[in-house]
């Protein structure tokens, strides 16, 4: 398998063309933002545990398989992860916040894990070293949110990697005193609302066949697909 970019994968320009206006997420604000709630962020996202492992089943990882975590955290993921690829596969997990990383870096040398690699970037200019079988957006709306970030991550996808998606959404108009709850709750940690009635939008440029599944009384989603390199906007 071959990383960089192939001459069939859309652009960013295209990709932005499958939604609609994008307010971009702004990675400055986003350190700031983690800097505040690194700290607390693993008693705060207690609550969706079960998604997260729920999301990761989506993944179905094999022994042996390269497993990319976008946006990684605190690496709340990374003992799921590993577990499913074992120690003959590989983790990448890719953090811009140094607040973050720091604290999944000090998880993973507890653990002792010599096959996970953490890399401190921005999505947009992240360099994987190596293709992917399968990628975790876990509450990664910002990610999800810039075609820059989508070209990069795709360009080192392996062929027909799988794709699991685990975030928040706006929920029905007429529940509209939870969808302003939830806004509440999310503001911590996102840099644009943009999106929020479909956020996986973007991602169709790369994954056609998505297939979504609305859970929580419709303000968060699991979804998963297979990337087609040759699908085009």
């Amino acid at each position: 398998m071959k990383s960089g970019r192939s001459a069939t994968m859309p652009s960013a320009d295209q990709t932005q063309q499958c939604g609609a206006r994008i307010l971009q997420p702004d990675p400055a604000l986003a350190i700031q933002k983690y800097r505040q709630h690194a700290a607390s962020y693993d008693a705060s996202a207690r609550r969706t545990m079960a998604l997260r492992r729920r999301v990761v089943g989506l993944l179905g990882l094999a022994p042996g398989e390269t497993v990319l975590d976008v946006a990684c955290g605190t690496g709340l993921s990374l003992p799921l992860l590993r577990e499913a690829v074992g120690p003959r596969g590989r983790v990448i997990g890719v953090e811009v916040s140094p607040e973050m990383i720091a604290l999944a870096r000090e998880r993973a040398a507890r653990a002792g894990w010599d096959n996970v690699t953490l890399i401190e970037s921005t999505m947009e200019a992240a360099d994987l070293g190596a293709p992917f079988h399968a990628a975790l957006f876990n509450y990664t709306h910002d990610v999800l949110q810039s075609p820059r970030a989508l070209e990069r991550i795709f360009s080192f996808a392996g062929p027909r990697a799988r794709v699991a998606l685990a975030g928040i959404k706006h929920p029905p108009p007429w529940l509209f005193p939870l969808r302003l709850y939830r806004l509440l709750k999310a503001r911590p940690y996102l840099t644009t609302f943009e999106g929020l009635e479909e956020p996986w939008r973007l991602l169709c440029a790369y994954v056609p066949d998505l297939r979504v599944q609305p859970v929580l009384a419709g303000t968060n989603y699991l979804a998963r697909g297979t990337v087609h390199p040759w699908a085009q906007p």
